[in-house]
């Protein structure tokens, strides 16, 4: 019997497999998460054209990278599925700006996180100016697909 499956055949999947999940292309929705060219991003607009002659109505789809802010673009049958990034975000107090460029960050229970860095873009400067004028802030950190980044800030509520 050649159809016996061996010990370790399902070893071949994804490592990343389990940070998304599938989602039908016509239950997206605008402002929801989908994975485009293996990139999580945001949904910024979607159309959906008539049924052809031979075939399905397809989705046309724009998102914009959530780490990167690139745009991206694809086309879905709506009948098909697409991954959806399981998307997580938590706010931390912001203890220290390291010399490296790493964020020292606590969450609600105490713990600490340091594996951040000061995002290279506006939401960077605004944590660096925040902090170097003696600020209480939160930073809010978006995880996605094994990637980690702040988006943004808060004022913390003493």
């Amino acid at each position: 019997m050649a159809d016996v499956l061996e010990e370790g055949d399902f070893e071949s999947a994804e490592s990343g497999a389990s940070s998304t999940f599938p989602q039908q292309c016509s239950a997206l929705r605008k402002n929801g998460h989908v994975v485009i060219k293996n990139r999580p991003c945001k949904i910024v607009e979607m159309s959906t054209s008539k049924t052809g002659k031979h075939g399905h109505a397809k989705v046309h789809l724009v998102g914009i990278d959530i780490f990167t802010g690139k745009k991206y673009e694809d086309i879905c049958p709506s009948t098909h599925n697409m991954n959806v990034p399981h998307v997580k975000r938590k706010d931390y107090q912001l203890v220290n700006i390291e010399d490296d460029g790493y964020l020292s960050l606590m969450d609600d229970n105490g713990d600490q996180k340091e594996d951040v860095r000061v995002p290279e873009n506006d939401c960077g400067k605004e944590i660096q100016s925040k902090f170097d004028l003696g600020e209480s802030i939160l930073v809010t950190i978006l995880t996605s697909m094994g990637e980690e980044a702040a988006v943004g800030t808060k004022p913390m509520n003493s």
